[in-house]
């Protein structure tokens, strides 16, 4: 399910920090990746996870591997769960607006044609892991740039649930992220293997991906 990105809100343009923008464009220009600590307004933080906490994580749905026919649940690579977003849903407007300005920094800056967004919440109960992966599907290469948005208050180092970011072909990270509350991460989904380590508690995301038109994918 995806949600092409046409319009801003205009209530939502004061959200805008140009310096974050550029911070995110120099470096997936140089590096691939950035992790970011409060990258987004607490504002729009609370209505995410307001939204998030009516939607009742405990009724999403079993995650999966693949697409369309190739999808399948498989519990030994990925146990969370999730449920997609739609644009029209009122507490997450604010956020795709941020989303859409974002996309057009990067195709102005780095020319990366990225067409359309979708995300979904992920809800890792207590002990779920999604095991090393890269996000871009076998045979595709639809999806270009991978978001990750941390919604988890008091989070602690002892609740667990990091996320390691690998380069290929290396066993060690070189990056470990601790879900807490605003923090965002972004890297290019056909480059930077990654995994979910088990957390102590409830853990949530709001993971999303830029996509490229994928007949125009060379």
């Amino acid at each position: 399910m995806s949600q092409a990105l046409t319009s801003i809100s205009s209530s939502s343009t004061g959200y805008f920090d140009n310096d974050i923008f550029t911070r995110i464009c120099d470096a997936i220009t140089e590096q691939g990746y950035i992790v970011l600590p409060n990258a987004l307004p607490l504002d729009v933080l609370n209505q995410l996870f307001s939204g998030l906490i009516d939607s009742n994580p405990h009724q999403f749905d079993q995650a999966g591997i693949g697409r369309e026919q190739d999808f399948h649940t498989n519990e030994f690579v990925r146990t969370d769960q999730i449920q997609w977003l739609e644009d029209q849903q009122p507490f997450a407007q604010d956020y795709f607006a941020w989303i859409e300005e974002l996309r057009l920094r990067l195709n102005r800056h780095l020319f990366l044609g990225l067409f359309d967004y979708e995300c979904m919440f992920a809800h890792y109960q207590e002990g779920a892991f999604y095991k090393r992966h890269l996000d871009a599907f076998r045979g595709s290469t639809n999806r270009r740039l991978t978001t990750v948005l941390y919604l988890n208050p008091q989070w602690n180092p002892e609740d667990g649930g990091e996320l390691l970011i690998y380069r290929k072909r290396s066993k060690t990270p070189i990056e470990t992220v601790a879900p807490t509350f605003g923090t965002l991460v972004v890297f290019l989904s056909e480059v930077f293997p990654h995994e979910v380590l088990p957390a102590n508690k409830s853990r949530f995301s709001l993971t999303g991906w830029y996509r490229i038109n994928e007949g125009l994918a060379l």
